[in-house]
């Protein structure tokens, strides 16, 4: 199992991924980028959200939206790199 301070350096290498985000991945379980291949970005957001026992800003949720994505698939659109890219649709 890596130090914390590898995993945190790990989950940073995910587009959109800083050090506040990569610590709540890290609280929630998560040591490795690709500890988030093909999981519910959805799930992720409300286990966080139990986590810290309050609302969670919906951007947090783009942010893990874009990761999942980002570990999950090999081929990359560059437009899908960014976290506002994963948006709720308002149309």
């Amino acid at each position: 199992m890596p130090d914390r301070d590898a995993a945190l350096a790990d989950l940073q290498r995910i587009p959109g991924v800083g050090p506040s985000i990569a610590d709540d991945l890290y609280r929630l379980g998560f040591r490795a980028a690709n500890d988030l291949r093909d999981k519910d970005p959805e799930a992720i957001y409300r286990s966080l959200m139990a986590l810290e026992g309050c609302h969670v800003d919906r951007c947090v949720l783009y942010v893990f939206r874009c990761a999942v994505n980002f570990v999950t698939n090999d081929e990359q659109d560059p437009d899908r790199l960014n976290w506002w890219h994963w948006k709720d649709d308002k149309n």
